[in-house]
């Protein structure tokens, strides 16, 4: 992604609404909000406006007395990378001993690529708010690839008009699975803990067939400062945890059962234990899993989706069939993989002919890269371990279908019993291309994208006949809101509808205003957008505009938190942090 030259990156800003007294005339008349409708904004046309994050979007609210208010929306920065807050650096990088990594001149290094916020309260004599938010990349060291952060920042809050402050921030420790790595978006849990991830997991058949020159090795050196340290592959792409306690401490661990992939983020259903995953990348696949207990992400079964099409028209729809491919517990995935290879799990061939006659599978997976298939066969008794340190390889071995293209976040609405899911690019393998080991998705390409609405049932049964213990298991999936291409880029160098979508990234759906929040990471407008979609009257508009060259990013929505509602939205390369006050949309005055 380019870098804005208009714009110093800032880690955290926000769009705060006025106080309610400004939207009820009289506030000795209780009355109740009837409907909240987004308002959209121009895109920017001036260079400063292109250069700034920025809002001039508003909110009509009707109350059911018949009164309507417009109250505009506004936005404030918090805190900018490389800033000190209480003797901490904001963004730098850190090593198992927890001492900032500096450069060869001494300076720390520093991300400009904030991700993921989640905004929480924890319950305790402390009484106070935090906020973890990713850092999903870092400028190389002398030695290559870097370790990547997640940070615990502690935050104050306004009471009366709810704007929020930074007063501290903390790396979160993950010394025990090895550091973190490429940590992308991240939800809050049902219970109040942050589901992170790991993205674009390392190739592990790569990096077996030469350690030395691995990024994993150069993570691993430089996360550890010991130049003779050799990198596990297996230790990143997973789902993490982040659990805050009430004396402010964090403690974070990997689930391993959830298997291993190019994590985006999780959504998880209202029982509490079924789990949806968004796999980024070329060739990926889509994934349930299925806890054990509710709550509890230490153990449980997953499963790899087949993509059944029923139509190609309008972004495409198919019904879900799901492949089992094993249970386990992250403790016993964890002792594989710090003990296994890829040549532990798989035999390999490059002849197609041998391949075919003695029962190898041709696969095309992100894997790899996605650009070249593979033949490979589990080794006798490798079958768990192929399923959860390999969940993709072994999901396309099995028959999933491995042609997603750049699926990304997907969020979970509860009223509705739908899951949105947001797929970036539809083409490559999500075109017809006869060449593919399955060929199962043959879509128009539509290179801005789409939002796709996953619908469940309960009583499903996988592909051989078991029963799926979840009421929550997708069973069809269909084009909700699309981008268009356009035929040849405008004055302005957009490429795709400036009045619709283009690559949507991040989402976030709110229950309360039933609206559901799509951050854009788009090549196709110059400018990225976050856009309000309202799912009763179908309505898109745009509320938000990234600086040239900046994704938006980290959005959640935050319905109710000691009497304030939020949407947090932020920007990346540039980076920013921050949140919309939806406070006074809703309160009863």
């Amino acid at each position: 992604m380019k870098t804005s030259k208009f714009m110093v990156p800032l880690l955290s800003a926000a769009i705060l609404f006025p106080s309610a007294v400004n939207v009820y005339a009289d506030p000795y008349k209780p009355v109740s909000v009837k409907s909240v409708e987004f308002i959209g904004m121009d895109a920017p046309s001036t260079d400063a406006e292109k250069s700034s994050m920025y809002s001039e979007a508003s909110a009509l609210v009707t109350l059911n007395d018949g009164t309507q208010k417009t109250v505009p929306l506004q936005y404030h920065d918090l805190a900018q990378p490389g800033e000190v807050i209480n003797g901490k650096v904001v963004g730098a990088a850190y090593d198992v001993n927890g001492n900032i990594i500096r450069d060869k001149n001494g300076s720390p290094i520093v991300s400009t690529a904030p991700d993921a916020n989640t905004l929480l309260s924890v319950n305790g004599k402390s009484g106070k708010l935090f906020l973890i938010n990713h850092f999903e990349s870092m400028p190389n060291n002398e030695i290559g690839n870097m370790p990547k952060a997640l940070y615990l920042n502690t935050v104050e809050q306004d009471k009366k008009t709810g704007e929020l402050k930074i007063t501290d921030l903390n790396p979160i420790d993950f010394s025990a699975d090895g550091g973190v790595w490429t940590p992308c978006a991240g939800v809050l849990s049902p219970w109040n803990t942050h589901l992170g991830s790991e993205e674009y997991e390392p190739d592990a058949r790569a990096h077996e067939a030469n350690p030395e020159k691995s990024a994993v090795t150069q993570f691993a050196r430089n996360y550890y400062q010991n130049d003779a340290v050799v990198g596990n592959p297996y230790l990143y792409g997973h789902t993490t945890e982040v659990k805050v306690h009430p004396n402010g401490e964090a403690s974070a661990v990997k689930h391993y059962s959830m298997g291993r992939l190019s994590f985006e983020n999780v959504t998880v259903a209202p029982d509490n234990r079924t789990v949806y995953f968004g796999d980024d990348g070329g060739y990926t696949m889509s994934f349930m899993y299925v806890a054990d207990k509710e709550k509890d992400l230490s153990a449980g079964t997953l499963y790899a989706a087949k993509w059944n099409q029923t139509s190609d028209q309008n972004g495409g729809s198919a019904t879900i069939e799901w492949i089992k491919l094993g249970h386990a517990t992250d403790k016993e995935v964890k002792e594989m993989a710090q003990n296994v290879t890829f040549s532990d799990i798989f035999e390999t061939t490059t002849d197609a002919a041998y391949g075919q006659a003695n029962g190898f599978k041709e696969i095309k997976t992100n894997s790899n890269g996605g650009k070249t298939t593979e033949w490979l066969k589990v080794k006798p008794g490798m079958e768990k371990a192929a399923a959860f340190l390999e969940s993709r390889r072994y999901g396309a071995i099995l028959g999933a279908t491995s042609e997603f293209n750049k699926m990304e976040t997907l969020t979970f609405n509860k009223a509705d019993n739908k899951i949105y899911m947001a797929m970036s690019y539809v083409e490559k393998g999500m075109t017809a291309n006869p060449m593919d080991p399955a060929d199962d998705i043959h879509l128009p390409k539509l290179s801005a994208g789409a939002v796709y609405e996953m619908s469940l049932a309960d009583g499903q049964k996988d592909r051989d006949g078991q029963t799926i213990e979840s009421d929550y298991v997708v069973t069809k999936m269909a084009a909700l809101v699309t981008g268009e291409d356009l035929a040849a880029a405008d004055a302005e160098g957009n490429k795709a509808n400036l009045e619709k979508i283009a690559n949507p990234d991040n989402l976030a759906f709110s229950e309360k205003y039933r609206t559901l929040f799509i951050a854009e990471d788009s090549d196709m407008h110059t400018n990225n957008y976050g856009w309000a979609y309202n799912v009763e009257t179908k309505k898109l508009s745009r509320i938000i505009s990234a600086p040239d060259g900046g994704e938006v990013t980290g959005i959640q929505a935050v319905d109710e938190l000691n009497g304030h509602s939020y949407l947090m939205v932020g920007s990346q390369n540039p980076g920013n942090i921050g949140y919309i006050d939806l406070s006074s949309l809703s309160t009863n005055k």
